[in-house]
C-alpha cells in the first residue's frame, strides 16, 4: 500500500549484509536520495510523549530514517492524511516541499537523521498549521 499524501515515499536505503555476522552496513550516496544534500541533522533524546516537527518547508525537501528505534510521522498535504512509522535504518521517509509533518511517539533511544535539499532558512518554514492549509487550497 502507497502513500496517499502527493509525492511523499519509502526509500531504500542500500544494506549491506555482513556474511560473516558482525553486523549490517547502510550507504547513502547521491544516488538513493532525490536531490543534493545540503545539510544532515538528528533528533535524538526526545523526551516520552514529545513531539517534533510541526511545519512544512516551501521549497526544501527532506528524507527522515530511523537510525536506532521508531517514531511515527504524521503527513499531511491538505487532502490526505498518512502515518508512517519508522523503525528500519534501511528505510528513509521522503517528505517532498509543501507536507506538513510531525513527528511522534518516539521510543527510548530513538534518533532520527533528516537528510534535507538545503542549508537552515527560517523563511522557508511554514510554523502555522493554518497558514499551511490555506497555502495549499489555494
Amino acid at each position: 500500500m502507497g502513500l496517499k499524501t502527493r509525492n511523499t515515499q519509502i526509500l531504500d536505503i542500500p544494506k549491506i549484509i555482513d556474511k560473516e555476522g558482525r553486523g549490517n552496513l547502510s550507504v547513502i550516496e547521491e544516488k538513493c536520495i532525490p536531490f543534493n544534500i545540503g545539510r544532515v541533522y538528528y533528533l535524538y533524546d526526545v523526551p516520552s510523549g514529545a513531539t517534533r516537527g510541526g511545519h512544512a518547508h516551501k521549497e526544501q525537501s527532506e528524507v527522515l530514517i530511523a537510525l536506532s528505534g521508531s517514531f511515527d510521522v504524521v503527513l499531511e498535504d491538505g487532502k490526505n492524511k498518512d502515518r508512517v512509522m519508522l523503525n528500519q535504518p534501511s528505510k528513509g521517509l521522503l517528505i517532498p516541499t509543501m507536507i506538513w509533518r510531525e513527528l511522534e511517539n518516539f521510543s527510548s533511544g530513538a534518533i532520527c537523521l533528516v537528510i534535507a535539499s538545503d542549508i537552515f532558512k527560517e523563511e522557508d518554514y511554514i510554523r502555522d498549521y493554518r497558514q499551511f492549509m490555506l497555502s495549499v487550497r489555494r
